[in-house]
């Protein structure tokens, strides 16, 4: 899925595929933002770590599950 996070004061936000579920990523949001976590911390596909500290958060937008399709057939 795809997420994008607006970091304050920062010019362009950061834009990650995650293989964490939805609910997984609000929770982990939730914990920034409620204090207990002083870091959002999410891994994208490749095993990357993205941490943004929770009194920067801006914004975080939440995709939806992405299906990768394989072959030419018709849609």
């Amino acid at each position: 899925m795809e997420v994008k996070i607006g970091v304050q004061h920062a010019p362009r936000e950061i834009v990650l595929e995650s293989g964490q579920t939805a609910e997984d990523v609000e929770r982990a949001v939730a914990d920034a933002l409620g204090g207990k976590s002083q870091l959002l911390s999410l891994v994208d596909d490749h095993g990357r770590k993205v941490l943004v500290p929770a009194d920067r958060l801006a914004y975080v937008e939440i995709g939806e599950q992405t299906v990768r399709k394989v072959g030419f057939g018709a849609l």
